[in-house]
């Protein structure tokens, strides 16, 4: 599940519920408005792909790289795309009914907003073929494919450099829930950190309450706690409340304290006090799951780690010198060879990291 609004809301989510009470409805079909196909090549194999997406893309990171997903399928089978951007759950509902008039090879849609409404179509429209990214449905289907994701063997690098680099040799997370899924984001830092430093100690802190995946105010109050208390790296899992965790950065800078995005480069929006981000690739986990159901390899549930490329770091990748993060500083050079070690264990299987929600 993604935490970046749960993406900005950058990859936790707001409820259906919470969608609709905050965002206005602006008709099934964004994507007709806004030019979002195109076609590669000058006439192709005829192959098409539609995306649809919970919420408009705009400016969230997440979901561009879902965009991004599947424009490099279109052009890796010389075929077409479409976006389809929704609103709110009526949106979601008429986008994917109109993708699915309109069979194309794949339908591809990104979050859990929509395991209810695949199954519905999945059973009433067997010979279309579904990709479900970063969700499942509970019932398997012959035409559903989902992918899924790995994210505490990210979290885990990412508590590495905690323990790498905390000065008071406490770290801690502003988690959204205190539910096993949403651990994978608090659970295995603290791991990370005591890989790598003994003695390193931990806490995590929930938003909770009435707004938990959009409440900044409540999880900067957290951030804060936790820094009183002395812990000087923190992994931000608090969906859109990410913000509030930075500005409590920010706040306590001189003291040390430092932060941890997720999803997409949360670095950009707050220089200088996030160190690294966990990295929720969905470009990858589209691109390769519309090539596994072309190549007849559909129906099943396929999930990206680190050995697979669907989870990394932003100071993993090419970039981290343009990238704002702290991580790319020169000094940080040897923290980066050792996380790279341990993420070759772990894609290699040498080194296993705990799943809380296994």
């Amino acid at each position: 599940m993604s935490l970046l609004s749960l993406r900005t809301r950058t990859s936790l989510r707001l409820t259906a519920a919470a969608v609709g009470a905050a965002l206005l409805a602006t008709g099934c079909n964004a994507a007709a408005k806004d030019g979002g196909s195109g076609k590669n090549g000058d006439g192709g194999s005829g192959r098409s792909f539609t995306l649809v997406t919970p919420d408009p893309v705009a400016q969230n990171e997440f979901l561009k790289l879902a965009v991004s997903g599947v424009k490099a399928a279109a052009k890796a089978h010389d075929g077409a795309q479409k976006v389809f951007q929704s609103s709110d759950t009526d949106s979601r509902q008429q986008n994917v009914a109109s993708a699915v008039d309109s069979a194309p090879d794949v339908v591809v849609l990104v979050g859990f907003e929509f395991a209810d409404i695949v199954a519905q179509q999945a059973e009433a429209h067997p010979k279309q073929q579904f990709l479900l990214v970063d969700a499942c449905t509970k019932k398997t289907y012959e035409n559903v494919t989902c992918a899924v994701f790995r994210e505490h063997e990210a979290v885990f690098l990412a508590g590495a450099e905690a323990g790498l680099l905390t000065t008071s040799k406490k770290v801690g997370a502003v988690d959204v829930l205190d539910t096993p899924q949403f651990r994978r984001y608090s659970e295995p830092f603290a791991a990370g950190a005591r890989k790598v430093r003994a003695g390193v100690g931990s806490r995590t802190l929930f938003v909770g309450g009435q707004s938990p995946f959009n409440d900044a105010a409540r999880a900067k109050d957290q951030a804060a706690t936790l820094a009183s208390g002395g812990v000087d790296q923190v992994m931000a899992a608090a969906a859109a409340g990410n913000t509030g965790v930075f500005q409590a950065a920010k706040s306590a800078k001189g003291k040390g304290f430092r932060a941890y995005g997720v999803d997409a480069n949360q670095c950009l929006t707050s220089p200088g006090v996030v160190v690294d981000n966990v990295l929720k690739k969905t470009d990858v986990a589209v691109e390769k799951g519309i090539g596994r159901i072309l190549d007849g390899k559909g129906g099943t549930t396929v999930s990206y780690g680190l050995k697979e490329g669907g989870m990394s770091l932003t100071g993993l990748e090419p970039g981290l010198a343009d990238s704002k993060c702290l991580i790319a500083e020169p000094a940080n050079k040897d923290v980066l060879k050792r996380v790279e070690k341990l993420r070759d264990d772990i894609a290699a299987g040498k080194l296993t990291v705990d799943d809380p929600a296994a």
